[in-house]
């Protein structure tokens, strides 16, 4: 059997490296992790922080959490928190973690997988609480803290009601300059910034209406962050107030709960001792300089408001101006005073022009939804009285191509009463049509293909061949995409001249899993349909450039205009999107492909004409104005 140390023989052990750790350099931070084991009513967090030096306590019993003590140098809090709201569970267990930095003054607790600050970041003015060390044990009893560890050191299995920390006073520019040593062993590079946040401290007046730089802190040639504070400031204020500014640099803090965006290294707090400042008539102004921000990911300026979010970080827009002065440079123009930083959006930037493209689009969509119903009486009408192979290809075409006009005109609509609920399943029809349109469009190809090199004519496959490809193979990986999940739902699209609000649509979520199923499906299928479509079209002018009938600009114009919408290359500009023509793209492909329908309708009524202006012509003998019928019959001549 396995012998056990004894729990005093076990805290022995554990001190042991601690207090050697001490007598060579301080605790840059501490890390307390346990289990919360409690009952099954109401859970509380009481909290009461103070400034100071003495240490730390943290304790449990049945419904409460307590963090008492006196380790701060700015932060002093006394609340009661119900955990209930940050979804904490009481019927199990409760793994929880709390993390002090000195250099910050900040104080986080993680609990029911929720970051609460307890302390929001500072910059301590000359001294700071660390090194704090693990006092005597607390008693044993049913409902506590169980498997307490330090730095992931565990001190004890058993089931105390609080762990007791002493703590000791330490020079703030000591206690940086080992941070600073930490990261060049860590990385074998010199910061070029330190670790720890650096504080500005003056009056008011003394600071109003001149730059405040991050580097007049640090000593960097070029400041990361400017900060002008207007002189309207002084008239609000008393005069013997002071101003603090502090400047961070890499705070993981900041970007807790933010997956999607990434907000600059750089986080600058502003506050005026004793006041609360908001709604100012000339705004604050706060450059920030940063590494290059490609084109395609917005940014804006965002603010922290600790009075309106105490515990948890939420950065808004409200109150701040965003101005972009070059890739490097960002101005923020706000009219009160917390935390600021700029927010990058990961996602390609924000759409120009969009309120005019959803116009074309809308416009387009609905003519084309017209245009296919009037195009598939037309076809079926002829389809009683000829015996032409093109028209169920054709019909499939027109039939997939109305659902998607008609579909991608109420997307909008249906986004904004259904929600995400109703765009699941919307997104997903919408992409299946979207599927079946370009396969319609492909058997178009093959089926040119097979009528232009077959040299003795065979039979074409059966109707209902074309039906299974072209309606029920798109089934496939939209059924896998559904099987999948959290492919189809809510979509935003970013308007550049207001990115507060967004176009919603019914299609599939802005998320990497559905961004790489888009990739695989719709824009492999697009990629395959044009450069065959596009081989097509070469193959077929290089054919049939020479016959006498081709001569006729009419028929030639006509014919590769209506092949080029057969085929899908019209689609094939979603490819080629590049600035500086990116504007003039977004409009030729919303003109040519939302008016697809009309175009091919369009199409198929003048050729019928010309049929019937030239009867006894070889067009005349295509019954419907069909290219392949024509090609089939010049090849059977020569």
């Amino acid at each position: 059997m396995e012998t056990r140390l004894t729990d005093p023989l076990k805290t022995v052990l554990f001190l042991i490296p601690l207090l050697c750790a001490v007598s060579s350099e301080n605790d840059l931070y501490l890390k307390f992790c346990g289990t919360w084991r409690h009952g099954k009513n109401a859970l509380n967090l009481n909290v009461n922080l103070s400034t100071g030096c003495g240490g730390i306590s943290i304790s449990a019993n049945e419904s409460s959490l307590s963090i008492n003590g006196k380790i701060t140098a700015q932060c002093a809090r006394s609340d009661v928190i119900p955990l209930n709201k940050f979804g904490l569970n009481s019927e199990v267990d409760s793994d929880f973690c709390l993390y002090w930095e000195p250099l910050l003054d900040q104080l986080k607790l993680k609990v029911g997988g929720r970051n609460l600050t307890l302390c929001w970041p500072a910059s301590p003015k000359d001294s700071c609480c660390t090194d704090l060390s693990y006092g005597a044990n607390a008693p044993e009893a049913k409902y506590g803290i169980i498997n307490g560890a330090v730095q992931d050191d565990i001190i004890t299995d058993k089931i105390l009601t609080a762990y007791n920390f002493s703590g000791r006073s330490t020079s703030t520019d000591k206690l940086c300059k080992q941070a600073n040593q930490t990261f060049f062993n860590n990385t074998g590079e010199t910061a070029t910034r330190p670790p720890c946040a650096k504080r500005f401290e003056s009056g008011l007046k003394e600071a109003t209406g001149s730059d405040i730089t991050s580097s007049a802190t640090s000593g960097l040639s070029e400041p990361a962050v400017a900060v002008l504070l207007p002189r309207v400031l002084n008239n609000l204020t008393k005069s013997s107030s002071k101003v603090v500014i502090t400047f961070f640099n890499k705070n993981s803090l900041f970007q807790e709960g933010y997956n999607e965006v990434k907000l600059l290294n750089d986080v600058v707090d502003i506050s005026v001792e004793n006041e609360i400042i908001a709604d100012l008539s000339e705004p604050i102004r706060i450059g920030f300089n940063h590494d290059v921000i490609p084109k395609k990911h917005s940014r804006k300026c965002v603010s922290w408001d600790t009075r309106k979010d105490p515990l948890l970080v939420n950065w808004l827009v409200d109150g701040c101006e965003t101005i972009v002065r070059g890739a490097e440079h960002t101005e923020c123009m706000c009219n009160h005073l917390t935390y600021f930083t700029v927010l990058v959006e990961m996602k390609p930037r924000p759409v120009r022009h969009l309120l005019a493209l959803s116009a074309i689009t809308s416009v387009g969509c609905a003519i084309s939804f017209i245009s296919c119903i009037a195009l598939i009486v037309l076809l079926c009408r002829k389809r009683k009285r000829s015996k032409e192979q093109s028209i169920p290809s054709r019909l499939g075409l027109a039939v997939s191509l109305a659902l998607l006009s008609l579909l991608f005109f109420f997307t909008g609509v249906l986004a904004n009463v259904g929600g995400g609920r109703v765009c699941t399943w919307v997104g997903g029809f919408l992409h299946y049509v979207l599927l079946s349109s370009f396969t319609w469009m492909g058997i178009e190809v093959f089926y040119n293909f097979w009528l232009l090199y077959k040299v003795h004519p065979r039979p074409s496959p059966k109707s209902y061949v074309w039906i299974l490809v072209g309606f029920v193979l798109p089934v496939v990986p939209v059924v896998i995409l559904t099987a999948v999940g959290d492919i189809y739902g809510l979509r935003e699209v970013v308007p550049s001249d207001d990115i507060s609000s967004p176009y919603l649509m019914c299609w599939m979520k802005g998320t990497s899993k559905a961004l790489l199923a888009h990739y695989f499906t719709t824009m492999t299928v697009l990629t395959i349909l044009v450069l065959s479509g596009i081989v097509m079209l070469f193959l077929v002018f290089r054919k049939s450039r020479t016959w006498d009938e081709w001569k006729n600009n009419q028929v030639a114009f006509l014919s590769i205009w209506g092949l080029s919408c057969l085929f899908g290359t019209t689609w094939g500009l979603a490819l080629i999107n590049f600035e500086p023509l990116s504007d003039f793209i977004h409009f030729l492909f919303c003109i040519l492909n939302s008016f697809q329908g009309f175009f091919l309708m369009l199409r198929f009524c003048m050729l019928d004409w010309m049929r019937k202006q030239a009867s006894g012509s070889v067009l005349g003998s295509t019954s419907s104005g069909s290219t392949r019928q024509h090609m089939l019959q010049c090849q059977e001549k020569s």
